[in-house]
């Protein structure tokens, strides 16, 4: 499963862990992405994947979201 945002293309990065004994180990930052269905200024329906900054943007664009 994809964890790209279809909208600003935000997806994984990687980074470290850091423990108080200042060992490092890698992990994944993951965006916030969630599934959604959004009606196109054709009147059709079409689910995305979009992060919570994708979300506000096509709010701001005007398209129907149904989360």
């Amino acid at each position: 499963m994809s964890k790209k945002c279809q909208v600003t293309g935000k997806k994984p990065i990687t980074g470290h862990n850091v423990s108080h004994a200042n060992n490092k180990t890698k992990r994944r930052f993951l965006p916030n992405i969630r599934t959604v269905r959004v009606t196109l200024p054709d009147g059709t329906k079409k689910k995305i994947k979009v992060s919570a900054k994708g979300l506000r943007i096509l709010k701001k664009k005007n398209f129907q979201v149904d989360l």
